[in-house]
This record gives C-alpha cells, structure tokens and sequence, in this order.
C-alpha cells in the first residue's frame, strides 16, 4: 500500500509540474526571485555599469550591487532565465534584500501591472544580453521605459546591462531591427538595410544622451561598424556624437560625477574600453563619402576619429572622465579612420577640444611657467589671476596623465626629476570647467 501511494504522490508531483510549466508558458513573463519578500527601501547611490557580453566582471558586478546600497535588485530579459539571482544575491558578497528576474515572454508583457509594481520597487536594474530589437520593440513608447525612467531621475537607481543590455543603454542605439550587421558589410555600405540607427527616446541618462555604444569589440571585432554609426548620425543628424565600448571581458562602471572606472583582467589578458570621439581638432569633421551603395571613405588624412583605448584591471584604477572626454588614466589615444571601406587603427594623439594659446594662458590664468625649457624643476606663478585653479597635471604627447600636483597660489617648485627629455603638457583646470595648456619643454 505504501509503495502504491509513493507511486501516486509521484504522479501527482509530475502532473503538476507538467500543469504549472504549461501554465507559466502561456503567461506575458516568468518571475524567478530570490531573497526576502519584503520590500525594502534604501537609497541607491545611481550610476551605470556596462559589459562586454561575456562572463560578468565580478568586480564591476560588485560595484554595481554596492551602488544598490542593500536594496532590491531587477533583473528585466526577453529570453533566458534565472541565472542572475544567485549569482547576485549570494556569490559576489554583497548584502541586498533580493534579486529578481523577470522574463518578458511577449510584447504584452509591458502592460502588466506587477511588472510596473517590480520596477517602482528597484533600487538597480540590470539589463541581460540577447537580441536588442525585443527589449525595444516590448518596451519602448511604454510604461516599461518610462518607469525605468523615472527611477533613474527620481529615485537615482542604479541601471546596468551586457551585450544587448549594453547596447540599449545610449541616446543613439542600434536598433538590431532587420539583424545584426558585420564590420565589412557596413563599411561596404552604410546605407545596409540591416544598418539601423536609432535615437527615438529609450533609456535615458545625461553622460550617455549623444553616445552609442557597442560590444563584443574583441570577437567579432565591432571597430568598423561603430565608425559606420558615428559616420551616418554625423550625414544624417549633424550630431558630433561619440561611442562606448567594451571588449567581451571588459567592463565601463560610470559614477554620477560622469568618471568612469574600467574593470577587466589586464595585464593577464588584453581586455580594453574604448571612448570614441569625432576629431574635433579639425576645422572639418564630416565623412568625405557617407553615402547609399558605395564604401565609407571617413579618412581626413588619417585622423578622423580619435580614441581613448583604457586597459580593464581588477581594481578598476584606469578611469576616463565624461564631462571633458578629455582626461584619462591609463589608456593611449588612437586615430582611426577609413579608406574606401577599409577600418585603419594607429597611434594617435591627446585631443584638445578646447584648446588654448599662450595669450590665453597668460591673459586668464594670468600665470608664468618658469624655467621653460626645464631640468628637474618648474615653478608656476600665479599673479591676479581671474580663474581659480584646482588641478596642475603634466600629460605626454599620447595624453596619458604622468603627474598631478598639489595647488598653490604662490610660486612653488614641481619636481620633474624622473621624466625624461622631451614635449609636455602642463594642464591647469579650473572651478568653473575651464581648461588651460601650456607646452613644457623638458632639456636633461
């Protein structure tokens, strides 16, 4: 007897799995949660983290669950399933209330009021990889948007996502609409049907709102495509914008003061970010051919983009400012550019976007640079300056920032003793966002 009720109780077991299964199945989303069912609420400190589309940095994860502050953390996908929640919740060692993951099954999803209940409850949502034309055919022009929205301009929640996550997260975005597209095919012709460019508004966040962002940088390589969308928002809008990207392993976390940290496992393997910029040096900056049918020619003698490649560490210390998209630690400038559809990558050097002459240096910062050429000091003095000085730097020819020092409104000798002979840049930032350079001319 008591073996032919196992048998049933077993049977039973089976049916109602088959019926929940089928049942979940015919539903607009699956919920998978885990943690404590009891709301909490805290306040997270915002930001953005952005992954290349392979394995998750776990230091950048941890960077992003810390930005939740110990609260509750959405995961929002259109295919897959739970594989976020435990990983967040327990592997990474970051305390939070709970994570769930909500699988849009259908558009009609988006409707769904404990969908919108989920989100308004979030202190972090993070954005999985699969295809990018579902997450903005479900949700985009819907409450799920704007919700999402909201939080990040009311609550200051912290938003994040990989691959297709990633690729949402721009004021400009492809779209993926008619499929993904190659390097080669783009660059034979940026009219492609499958070269969809879009900036309808989506996701918001001011350091990103004229940005596109690309992924999976290492494998395929994504260089030339991403030129192909910079080339046809420049032709088609007359917007200078810039892109983002990650190699596969690399990871770009943005602070809300717009600095970004980029996590990766350098020096063991070459994981990189990349922060692309039409060359603003150049009193022409429009593609010489961006046009349907015919190969890309974006060359402007070899310098036509310029771009900061930041190598990913552990710690996260390599970072590139976003208020400036000048200043970085860490990375080495590019030139790229493109020759009848063919993508070129060389050595390249610092952009200045705001560049300044000695008259200005001397007329607003009211300064003097002495001696200049310089052995193993220099002084600055300043002398009824109208600018408040915060930072003196000393960058190489390549941008890269080799010395910081601390101010003084008085003459005070800078040790330059370890730097070699050779053309530098002393740069002097101000509080109100001013920046002023002055060539240093160091003699051994």
């Amino acid at each position: 007897m008591q073996s032919i009720f196992n048998i049933k109780q077993l049977l039973i077991t089976i049916l109602s799995s088959i019926v929940l299964s089928i049942s979940c199945y015919g539903q607009n989303y699956t919920s998978y949660f885990t943690g404590n069912q009891t709301d909490t609420i805290t306040n997270p400190n915002g930001g953005i983290t952005m992954m290349g589309g392979a394995t998750e940095n776990d230091e950048a994860m941890k960077w992003f669950l810390q930005r939740a502050n110990g609260g509750d953390i959405l995961v929002l996908r259109t295919s897959g399933s739970d594989g976020y929640n435990n990983y967040m919740y327990s592997s990474l060692g970051v305390t939070v209330n709970s994570v769930e993951t909500i699988v849009f099954n259908n558009a009609s999803a988006s409707s769904e009021p404990y969908i919108h209940q989920r989100i308004q409850k979030a202190e972090a949502i993070w954005f999985a990889g699969g295809n990018q034309w579902n997450y903005i055919s479900y949700w985009r022009n819907t409450p799920i948007d704007s919700l999402i929205n909201d939080g990040i301009t009311k609550r200051q929640i912290v938003i994040g996502g990989t691959s297709a996550g990633m690729a949402i997260l721009g004021g400009y975005y492809f779209s993926a609409e008619n499929g993904s597209i190659t390097s080669s095919t783009a660059l034979a012709n940026p009219y492609h049907n499958r070269v969809k460019v879009d900036s309808t508004l989506f996701i918001t966040n001011k350091y990103l709102k004229d940005v596109i962002t690309d992924t999976h940088y290492d494998n395929p390589n994504r260089k030339g495509r991403h030129m192909v969308f910079l080339a046809r928002i420049l032709t088609d809008n007359g917007v200078k914008a810039k892109g983002i990207a990650c190699d596969e392993y690399t990871a770009v976390c943005i602070d809300t003061n717009g600095i970004t940290r980029v996590f990766g496992q350098y020096p063991t393997y070459d994981d990189n970010a990349y922060f692309i910029q039409t060359n603003c040096e150049l009193s022409s900056v429009s593609p010489e051919k961006c046009t349907s049918g015919n190969p890309l020619n974006w060359n402007l003698t070899g310098k036509a983009i310029k771009t900061y490649v930041v190598k990913g560490t552990n710690s996260g210390n390599n970072t590139f400012n976003l208020n400036d998209w000048e200043t970085g630690v860490g990375g080495n400038w590019k030139h790229w550019y493109v020759d009848n559809g063919t993508f070129y990558e060389v050595t390249g050097t610092q952009i200045h976007c705001n560049p300044t002459s000695n008259s200005d240096f001397k007329e607003h910062i009211k300064a003097k640079i002495s001696p200049n050429p310089a052995n193993n000091y220099f002084q600055i003095r300043f002398y009824n300056s109208t600018e408040e000085i915060f930072s003196i730097e000393i960058l190489n020819s390549m941008g890269q920032i080799l010395k910081t020092f601390q101010i003084s409104t008085d003459a005070k000798t800078y040790d330059i003793k370890l730097l070699k002979s050779g053309i530098y840049l002393i740069r002097l930032k101000t509080k109100t966002g001013r920046v002023y350079t002055e060539k240093l001319i160091i003699q051994k």
